[in-house]
């Protein structure tokens, strides 16, 4: 069927490999291309005739167009999927336009000296995909990205109108140490650190960072600490979705987590401000990334299990309704099938669907869209194909 060049080699990056080796019949080839060609070779060596699909690897500096550029015209792929960092959203992108290859990406895109993610820099694109005849799909990962999926899909079949989404993100993991960072600690501590915000009758509304707080009781893992955040699929989903009145964003920490964080940012260490140390200009949180344990090594430590899901109130036939649509996946279990722990597993796997609904036609669309744009129902047959399944329920606990 086709060929993705996977920019990337992390946690995440080892998902969407082994996903795509998985379903050959659309993925016959892929190039895994990243800075450190090492880990490419080393996720090709793993996975090396244990799959009908082809695989390569290549160097590319992704903060540079033009090495993306020649790399794409030498690859000649059918689809690039982004799962670098989110600062380099829009070199990639830019690489697409020049070459007229379809793109998809995780996060959205984020400047490297402003904790500031939102899609207006990516939503510009939306005239020059469109003239190229390529497709952009924006936040194929789990939140953004399935979230949005959900979305739609209760849109479609349950609701003439949907006035409140809750998004809530748990992860009832244990890695044993005191502290680290499921995923990225650089965009994972930018994230829980900056202000939070919800969506409310057309407008944005910020509180303070962990101001918010309930108590959720959370299918198959209990009743867990909840936190208000800001998170990009409100951006999209309040225009998206018919009748929305309001969006929040929940995610579980532990008070363990939380005291941690605490202590590292009243002594500066989550601090983007570059200062000068021994004679150099160095990020403190970018040094406190180094020091803090690599997620990609919690796979084969980490216990229990994430939940994350939806829950929806709204108007169908002129009655109220509420429903419930969410996933459990077990850190273990994935670690079993793939050797990462679920954060990355859940990320990953609806990257490879978001690239297979584009190489198969279904998605195709030349222009720049949100992953509710498009008809839920392939994507949601695809979630409890690949590892994902969902569930669903009519009557779920509501959040105050």
């Amino acid at each position: 069927m086709g060929k993705a060049l996977i920019i990337g080699a992390g946690g995440v990056a080892s998902v969407v490999v082994h996903k795509c080796c998985q379903n050959s019949e659309v993925f016959e080839e892929i190039c895994i291309a990243s800075r450190t060609v090492s880990k490419c070779d080393a996720l090709r060596d793993k996975l090396q005739g244990k799959t009908k699909t082809k695989i390569t690897t290549a160097q590319v500096d992704a903060d540079h167009t033009d090495e993306l550029v020649a790399l794409i015209r030498r690859v000649q792929p059918d689809i690039v999927i982004n799962v670098a960092l989110p600062y380099q959203d829009l070199t990639i992108m830019d690489a697409c336009l020049e070459t007229g290859v379809d793109y998809v990406d995780t996060a959205n895109y984020e400047p490297l000296d402003t904790a500031k993610f939102e899609y207006k820099w990516q939503w510009a694109y939306r005239e020059r995909f469109e003239k190229a005849g390529i497709t952009a799909l924006l936040g194929s990962g789990f939140d953004p990205g399935v979230t949005g999926v959900f979305s739609a899909y209760a849109q479609k079949h349950y609701f003439d109108e949907i006035h409140r989404i809750d998004i809530v993100d748990a992860n009832a993991g244990d890695h044993g140490y005191p502290f680290a960072t499921n995923f990225n600690p650089e965009i994972n501590i930018r994230e829980v650190t900056a202000n939070g915000s919800y969506y409310k009758d057309g407008s944005f509304i910020e509180t303070p960072p962990m101001s918010v707080k309930r108590v959720y009781d959370l299918p198959e893992i209990g009743p867990k600490d909840i936190y208000l955040l800001h998170h990009e699929e409100m951006e999209s989903l309040a225009l998206n979705i018919k009748g929305i009145r309001q969006i929040r964003f929940w995610m579980t920490f532990s008070e363990n987590y939380l005291n941690h964080l605490k202590v590292l940012e009243n002594v500066g260490m989550t601090s983007i401000e570059p200062i000068e140390f021994e004679g150099q200009q160095i990020v403190p949180l970018q040094f406190l990334k180094a020091v803090l344990p690599d997620p990609a090594s919690l796979g084969p430590r980490t216990k229990g299990k994430t939940n994350i899901g939806c829950i929806f109130q709204g108007i169908k036939d002129g009655k109220e309704r509420t429903y419930y649509v969410y996933n459990v996946c077990d850190h273990q279990e994935c670690y079993k099938e793939v050797g990462s722990q679920a954060i990355s597993y859940t990320t990953g796997v609806p990257a490879m669907i978001g690239a297979s609904m584009i190489l198969t036609g279904k998605w195709k669309k030349p222009g720049v869209y949100n992953i509710e744009e498009f008809d839920p129902d392939p994507f949601m047959d695809a979630l409890n194909k690949f590892g994902l399944p969902w569930q669903e329920s009519f009557s779920p606990a509501l959040i105050d």
